[in-house]
This record gives structure tokens, sequence and C-alpha cells, in this order.
């Protein structure tokens, strides 16, 4: 196998267990995992962390929600495509959930980290902005505010420690989209009578 495709099928078998066991997870485990001899890793990585951060950088690569986002048919009803906008994007989240915590040594050169999280953030806005561009006329705000709406929406109803007492944590997809798109009223309210009374 070519370093590259090794390098390439080492990242694979850690990303998952990296999910599941956070940093703790051993080089043994992720040797099984990929099928390979322990020492394998250390013909690709120099260290365990090296590994690890290159299995951070691809769990948060957001190149498979962006193509996922292009791939929802914009013929949809803005519902229905916005749900299945907040349905991926939410097991995405979720999946990485505990990644968040990776100690801080562990991302060695945290500033390319950083900025990937927010080239990446700006692309997934970009893609939601498309999907709701169709209906840009029915919305009070830009189709790029509109995305970012929606992406703090999505964050605060898995990142549960957002809101006070995690206020936002059984918030299901169908509520996501109509809060962004109906408010949180729960009935109408009737209007103030204009009428003048003497």
């Amino acid at each position: 196998m070519a370093p590259e495709d090794r390098r390439a099928a080492l990242i694979a078998a850690t990303v998952p267990l990296l999910r599941a066991h956070g940093t703790a997870v051993s080089t043994r485990q992720i040797a099984e995992a990929a099928g390979v001899a322990e020492g394998t890793i250390f013909g690709v990585f120099p260290d365990k962390a090296s590994l690890l951060r290159a299995a951070l950088m691809r769990a948060f690569d957001s190149q498979p929600a962006v193509d996922a986002l292009a791939a929802i048919d914009l013929r949809l009803e803005l519902r229905a495509r916005l749900r299945e906008a907040v349905t991926m994007l939410r097991a995405g989240m979720e999946a990485n959930a505990n990644l968040m915590a990776a100690p801080r040594e562990l991302l060695a050169d945290g500033v390319e980290f950083r900025e990937q999280l927010m080239n990446d953030r700006y692309r997934i806005i970009a893609g939601l902005a498309a999907l709701v561009g169709p209906d840009r006329d029915r919305l009070r705000r830009s189709p790029q505010a509109t995305a970012q709406l929606l992406l703090m929406l999505i964050a605060v109803s898995v990142h549960r420690g957002f809101g006070q007492g995690g206020e936002f944590g059984d918030m299901d997809d169908e509520e996501i989209v109509s809060v962004l798109l109906d408010g949180l009223l729960v009935r109408s309210f009737p209007t103030p009578s204009t009428e003048s009374f003497s």
C-alpha cells in the first residue's frame, strides 16, 4: 500500500475510535481497527498525537456536509429542504460533540485547526444559503442571515451547555425548522382593535 493510502486508511480507522473513546484511544485499538500491526502507525506518523491531530482535522472536515447540502433537491418545499439539512447537520455535530473537548496540547497548531473550523462554518452557511435561496422573497432576512440563524439553532440543540440548563436539548429537527420559519408563538393573538371608543 502506498504511504498516502496507508495514511488515509489509518486516519479513517481512527476517526470513529476518537469519537467513541476520545483521546484516550490507544494505538493498539487503532491498529486493530485498521488491520495493521501497531508499529505500522509509527512508520507513517511520528507519534500518536500526530495521528490524532490528523483524525481530528478529518472529523471536522465540512466537505461531506457541503456535498450533502448541495445534493438536496431544490424542488422540494422549503420546510422539507430545511428538515433534510437539519437532520444531516445535527448528526454530524452530535458525532463530533465530545471532540470539542480535545486537549489543547493535541492541537499544537491550534491556529490551523481554528481556521479550518471557521472556513468550514462559512462553507456550510453558504450551502444552507443556497438551499434557502429559491425562497428569498418569502424571508424577512437574506439567505445568508437565515442560514446563520439555522446553524445557531442546530448548534444550541446539540451543545446543550449553550442554554440555561440545556433548555434547547429537546428540540427535534421539525421544531428547529419551525422556530426558524414561524418563531416561538404557539398561537395567534388577536390584533388590537383600532376602533375609537368614546
